[in-house]
């Protein structure tokens, strides 16, 4: 497999990407291709450091992912060890700090202009209300060459159950899919079985607002109870006229076989869905197999591994 490391020393919100003395970076001679002749794109895959914390019960502050990429060659780096010939690339997240997504917005937007052909970004909003000033300048960089998408989650605060909103927050997330509509943009929205993630409440927001904007369900409802509700629920959203999309990644093998058999039998939402690695917190070679190995048609691998990307946001690169 091929391994790029970069290890951060100090934490802190991450610099101008100079290694310190004791880096440590492997690297092979030659990149190896895990797409074993299979055009690849994917949809979901996370760019930049995030420093150490101390999570659950740690003691001392520990980074658990390794850092994602920082520099147009690591990214070139990252794709070509994969055999990913196209990606989406979304702020890296995950500690309880507000402002550490947004501060790699400004990485997204860099990384998305200079590789035009190749790479598309979604820049991180919030609709949390103390995070207004910082989504409205997120909001302010959407024109910017490759900004395709917009990523929300809710896993640092807030709900995606709407009746729990109040009026702050309901104007909030009202800006943000105003924007997101008025230029035909997905949101990609993390899910995550309970908590403020769970999938129900996503399926008011799919109700409400679902017919003008672009909802992207990341994780096909996070777990073994979003799964089955969303796959309980699938054919009748797409038959409503909701547009729902979905990524494959952190799915549980039950969902994504039961999904392909459908897609296979049925064809129903089709061309919904698509192929996400979400390194560095996921791994290519298992997000990539879930579907690969999957006894269902070559079309349809096609569909979710490259085609329904393209059609969705790669042809709109410049």
């Amino acid at each position: 497999m091929c391994m790029m490391h970069n290890q951060a020393g100090a934490a802190g919100l991450p610099g101008n990407n100079a290694h310190a003395a004791g880096d440590t970076i492997l690297q092979p001679e030659k990149p190896l291709t895990m797409g074993m002749g299979r055009k690849v794109y994917s949809v979901h895959n996370h760019v930049g450091q995030l420093p150490p914390w101390a999570f659950y019960e740690s003691e001392e502050p520990i980074s658990p992912a390794d850092p994602g990429p920082e520099t147009p060659e690591e990214l070139d780096f990252f794709m070509s060890c994969r055999g990913i010939e196209k990606t989406l690339i979304i702020p890296n997240y995950g500690i309880p700090v507000q402002e550490q997504p947004f501060s790699h917005n400004s990485l997204v937007a860099d990384l998305a202009e200079k590789r035009r052909r190749t790479v598309a970004g979604a820049l991180w909003v919030s609709g949390l209300p103390r995070n207004r000033e910082l989504t409205d300048a997120a909001l302010q960089m959407l024109d910017q060459p490759g900004i395709l998408a917009m990523k929300m989650s809710y896993l640092l605060g807030g709900t995606a159950d709407p009746s729990k909103w109040d009026e702050p927050t309901l104007r909030q997330h009202e800006a943000i899919f105003r924007a997101a509509i008025e230029r035909d943009l997905p949101i990609h929205f993390h899910t995550s079985p309970g908590g403020g993630s769970d999938i129900t409440g996503f399926f008011e927001i799919i109700k409400r607002w679902g017919k003008d904007l672009k909802i992207h369900l990341v994780h096909m409802g996070g777990g073994v109870s979003g799964h089955i509700r969303l796959l309980s629920q699938w054919k009748d959203l797409i038959e409503g006229g909701y547009q729902v999309y979905i990524d494959t990644s952190w799915a549980i093998g039950f969902a994504v076989r039961k999904l392909l058999q459908e897609l296979d039998r049925t064809g129903i939402g089709l061309d919904r869905v698509m192929f996400g690695c979400d390194e560095p917190w996921s791994d290519f070679e298992s997000e990539f197999w879930k579907i690969q190995g999957a006894q269902v048609s070559d079309e349809i691998k096609e569909r979710i591994f490259w085609g329904n990307a393209e059609e969705h946001y790669f042809s709109k690169l410049a």
